[in-house]
């Protein structure tokens, strides 16, 4: 088969290395692709949002299949465009990627059929929006734009002037653009966080393993949210009871939701949780991989991918055993300095093997280029260094080793990802 995975970052370096474990794969190609990419798939210079482009260089390659990895295509309907094409696509349509794409959709699917989630209302007005808040007078309270903002898209306010600070940075000086014209305010909610991605062709789910992500810039978290600077699967918190009740109350309800309102979700469904004192409550649905969540689970992945994504497709997925390896998996991202708000690119990286990974460690590459022989940093996180090992700390002790040999001008990397895993009994 000749695959084509759409989209630049870690999730789809990790996608296509897993991808080119398969036997049935004789040919990759990416767009726009990386540095650590090329050396696995040739790279296209077309943009991930250009459906056109897209759909022609699917064309151009005699794609088999065409993987569409992040969301902002997929909300575009990148999908429906290649499907219309006759091109065997992996993705949720348009219509299902709606519940990533608009969280005032999601926030409302899960009140109709009661999905567990935080108790929240809608404005599409500043004032309005103040005044509720002010009303409410509970704190922290969160500040959600509606459309996508990069994973950047909420902040959590600590007191009545940061929420009006969030109202109007969001609402009227558009820091998130047009995805900020709605938005929704809801209660904080407590306890661990979790991260589920399931594979689900609109009938059956199947849960990946689970991961713990870590999505402020400094340790402990502190610092400003990012789009994750680690990762570590699975996540312990996620015992088979609560994975149970998960399955039970939000994701087949989830599911079931979409083929009612005529939207059948086919991909990758992320879960974002929150085990609260009330029970497993969804902070937020992605209609993709997440990243870095795919850079631990993948490696941990024993199944071909592209039986699964076939599956997906043909809607046989009742019919496909996914296994799943026993141990567990670390991910450092190694980002640029002033990471998420301004840096600079084009830092040369030492510690990388001509290949781009590590003996043992695989080395993810998200924002680097490649020039000549030479790997340049071209992003806010540059590489995501995954460790696998059949317990946590073995993973995350290699992971951390492995980062030691790698540098880069300004690289900043977390010193404490996977400690509150390690901490649980």
């Amino acid at each position: 088969m000749n695959i084509l995975v759409v989209g630049g970052g870690g999730r789809e370096h990790a996608i296509v290395m897993k991808l080119a474990e398969s036997p049935k794969v004789d040919k990759l190609y990416c767009t726009p692709g990386n540095g650590g990419i090329a050396k696995y798939a040739e790279c296209f210079d077309v943009k991930a949002t250009d459906i056109d482009g897209v759909v022609a260089l699917a064309k151009e390659v005699s794609a088999d299949m065409v993987v569409v990895a992040p969301d902002d295509p997929l909300v575009l309907g990148m999908v429906d465009a290649l499907n219309e094409n006759g091109f065997r696509a992996f993705g949720p349509d348009k219509a299902a990627a709606i519940i990533e794409g608009s969280k005032v959709f999601s926030k409302n699917l899960m009140k109709q059929y009661n999905i567990p989630t935080a108790k929240y209302e809608v404005f599409s007005d500043a004032q309005k929006a103040i005044d509720y808040i002010k009303a409410e007078n509970t704190y922290p309270t969160v500040v959600k734009a509606d459309g996508l903002a990069l994973g950047k898209g909420v902040i959590i306010a600590q007191n009545f002037e940061e929420a009006k600070d969030a109202v109007t940075s969001i609402m009227e000086d558009k820091i998130f653009g047009q995805s900020g014209s709605n938005i929704v305010i809801e209660e904080f909610l407590t306890g661990p966080e979790v991260s589920v991605l399931c594979f689900t062709d609109g009938k059956t789910v199947s849960p990946m393993v689970s991961s713990m992500d870590h999505k402020r810039a400094l340790d402990n978290d502190e610092g400003l949210n990012t789009g994750g600077m680690g990762t570590v699967a699975p996540n312990p918190y996620y015992t088979e009871a609560v994975a149970k009740e998960c399955m039970d109350t939000i994701f087949i309800p989830t599911i079931e939701a979409m083929v009612k309102e005529n939207r059948k979700f086919k991909g990758c469904l992320y879960f974002g949780l929150m085990l609260t004192p009330n029970g497993p409550k969804v902070i937020e649905y992605n209609c993709r991989f997440g990243d870095p969540e795919t850079q631990v689970v993948l490696p941990l992945l024993k199944t071909d991918l592209v039986d699964i994504f076939d599956a997906v497709i043909d809607e046989k997925l009742d019919s496909l055993n996914i296994e799943w390896e026993k141990g567990a998996a670390a991910c450092i991202i190694l980002a640029s300095g002033g990471y998420p708000k301004k840096y600079e690119t084009g830092k040369e990286i030492s510690g990388l093997d001509t290949k781009g990974q590590a003996e043992n460690v695989l080395v993810y590459h998200a924002g680097t280029k490649l020039d000549g022989e030479k790997f340049l940093t071209s992003g806010g996180r540059v590489l995501g260094v995954t460790a696998t090992s059949d317990n946590l700390k073995s993973a995350l002790d290699n992971a951390y080793k492995s980062v030691e040999a790698i540098g880069f001008d300004k690289m900043h990397f977390r010193k404490d990802i996977g400690q509150k895993a390690l901490a649980v009994k």
